[in-house]
């Protein structure tokens, strides 16, 4: 191996480069940007996040996601189980709130994938920096703009293929982790884009519920700016080892029942209160 296909192998095995944190936020371009970056690498536990990576890379899909899991002590609790056992054949969408950020995205795929090798999640940007993981994932425009909240054209071309080949998709409807609003921690209304491409599918959708949220810190993070809670994410994970986390599976929405709604804007508030009403099945 030559000295350039060592680096490339090296590079490959770091999640966030300081090239990355720069592009997403090009405020540590600047001078003082870059001296408060090297400070907060360690401190919002971007080195950890590498680390953990690193330790994992040389696997891909769920079997990355299950030493990932491992290494942090993470386990699942799954409420109403034997419904996993009768998920619809050929091609289905699940649907799940988004309490935590790339965690709840893995141990999604963790969990489906058991069931369904071919089932994929359709994912933000700061997913698509996890490279082991892309045969499962469907990225969106890699950007942290929030006023650029679209499907990329990709994206949308990936999720219609995927769905016509017979294969099951997943979705985070909201698009953003749960957040502060109206003073409680909560799902932010759902992307009509998304909604709009569930009900273009035709197929049935599984409401899948993870129950818990971010830190309160995280949170009130938020209320400064959301780039300087997006900061925090990499230590969420790590404040989470040793954690059993609860997810709840709902009862799947047959075609029939979709076609009852007309107006997309009520859909979708049906397909968000189907996915938060199992808030109370745990």
């Amino acid at each position: 191996m030559t000295d350039k296909d060592t680096q490339t192998a090296q590079t490959n095995r770091v999640l966030l480069s300081y090239e990355d944190i720069q592009y997403i936020y090009p405020f540590f371009r600047t001078k003082f940007g870059i001296f408060l970056l090297k400070t907060l690498y360690s401190f919002v536990g971007i080195d950890k996040i590498n680390d953990l990576y690193y330790h994992s890379s040389d696997k891909n899909g769920p079997e990355f996601i299950d030493s990932v899991l491992k290494e942090l002590g993470i386990t699942y609790r799954i409420h109403n189980e034997e419904l996993l056992q009768q998920l619809p054949q050929g091609n289905f969408i699940t649907i799940s709130n988004h309490p935590y950020g790339a965690l709840d995205g893995l141990i999604l795929i963790h969990l489906m994938a058991s069931h369904r090798p071919d089932y994929k999640v359709m994912v933000n940007w700061i997913l698509t920096y996890i490279k082991t993981m892309n045969d499962n994932f469907i990225a969106v425009e890699p950007t942290p703009n929030p006023s650029r909240r679209q499907i990329s054209m990709n994206g949308l071309r990936e999720s219609l293929a995927h769905v016509k080949e017979g294969h099951p998709i997943g979705f985070f409807p909201a698009g953003s982790v749960a957040k502060i609003r109206h003073f409680r921690i909560e799902e932010q209304d759902w992307q009509p884009t998304i909604t709009r491409l569930i009900k273009r599918f035709e197929i049935p959708v599984v409401p899948i519920y993870f129950h818990g949220h971010n830190s309160l810190f995280y949170n009130l993070l938020g209320l400064i700016h959301w780039k300087v809670r997006t900061m925090r994410l990499p230590a969420e994970v790590f404040n989470k080892r040793n954690t059993v986390f609860d997810i709840t599976i709902g009862q799947p929405i047959p075609v029939e029942q979709q076609r009852q709604f007309s107006d997309i804007d009520l859909f979708g508030e049906f397909l968000r209160n189907e996915t938060l009403k199992l808030k109370n099945c745990k």
